[in-house]
């Protein structure tokens, strides 16, 4: 696993876990879109990095 690719995946989950804790606080909606967004680039270019270089 590369280290890109690793800190990617780490911060797609990371920016998930703040996604699930603005939904239980009720924060804004575009805040909670664009997290969201945000955290699924993360994970899909980390998971594509990994497929594609290796």
């Amino acid at each position: 696993m590369s280290g890109l690719s690793t800190v990617l995946i780490v911060v797609g989950l990371f920016l998930l876990g703040g996604v699930y804790s603005f939904v239980k606080q009720k924060m804004p909606k575009n805040l909670i879109v664009l997290l969201s967004i945000g955290a699924g680039m993360c994970l899909v270019a980390g998971v594509l990095r990994l497929e594609v270089w290796n």
